[in-house]
């Protein structure tokens, strides 16, 4: 009976040290659980909206009302619908562009913290990249090649890779210079082992951190681009595209602008939360300081 008591005792344990965990880690939570509202509307954004391209010239600039949540455009397009499909557009290039740009900078800052000889070379590549605004960088490359998805993506993550470079590298020249590593070379251990298994390990918190800011970079940019003309095609429904055509008609139907707008603030704001969430629970000494 008593082994039957502890075990009735001790069944909660996981609940409370979840809800522990969540009570010291607010910001992940709250930015988590907005970022996952985000996530569900794009998946079944076909199932709670209409089409994000039809038009009805009969209900143009409409106000928000039961029929029609958001309102509707100069071409009576329904933004509910447009904005909803917009998420998919977002989350998307933020997801890719992190991804890749994470991926691609953790390669090269590995290689440059490690061999001096490559360092001197790629660096100066990377400060001539970080040097250039990543938003006139990004029109650049989009306006040599057609507008596509894939070209923004790539054109944004172009720009972004230089700032992942220059933080892994900082984190390998610290972990390069402890007395383990340099045991480790002087026992002959192949360069490709020190890095796979001592190095590597070192930059994932500060990386996984970063990846956040680079997707919430990513979004702002690429709405940014939609804005400007120079981003997604405007077949494909956007924020950004969605704030640029409204734009002449701000005076008499706000609504076009505001919850494209609302939507954007709102979940650049829920990545940056989960953003600072991870630094003050993977950075130990930030944790201790707080």
């Amino acid at each position: 009976m008593a082994a039957v008591a502890s075990l009735e005792v001790a069944t909660p344990a996981p609940t409370v040290r979840r809800w522990d965990w969540a009570r010291r880690n607010p910001t992940i939570v709250i930015g988590g659980a907005i970022l996952a509202v985000f996530v569900v509307l794009a998946l079944i954004a076909p199932a709670i909206a209409n089409d994000p391209l039809g038009f009805d010239p009969l209900n143009r600039l409409k106000r928000p009302s039961a029929q029609f949540w958001f309102g509707t455009d100069q071409f009576g397009r329904d933004v509910y619908s447009r904005v909803v499909y917009g998420t998919r557009i977002s989350l998307i290039v933020g997801v890719s562009v992190a991804i890749i740009a994470t991926a691609v900078g953790l390669v090269i800052g590995v290689l440059c913290g490690y061999y001096r000889r490559v360092d001197d070379t790629v660096m100066r590549l990377m400060d001539g990249l970080m040097a250039i605004p990543a938003i006139l960088l990004a029109i650049a490359l989009i306006t040599l090649m057609k507008a596509s998805l894939v070209i923004v993506i790539v054109a944004i993550s172009i720009p972004e890779i230089p700032r992942v470079v220059r933080l892994v590298r900082s984190v390998v020249l610290t972990v390069r210079g402890l007395p383990y590593i340099e045991a480790a070379v002087a026992s002959g251990t192949p360069a490709r082992l020190i890095m796979t298994r001592h190095i590597l390990p070192s930059t994932w918190a500060p990386l996984i951190v970063q990846a956040t800011y680079v997707c919430a970079s990513a979004v702002l940019i690429e709405a940014g681009l939609s804005f400007l003309g120079a981003g997604t095609p405007p077949e494909i429904p956007s924020w950004g595209n969605i704030m640029s055509l409204g734009r002449i008609y701000f005076q008499i139907s706000p609504w076009i602008i505001f919850f494209p707008g609302l939507f954007l603030a709102v979940a650049v704001l829920a990545i940056n939360l989960v953003g600072d969430g991870l630094r003050d629970t993977l950075d130990p000494r930030i944790a201790r300081r707080m």
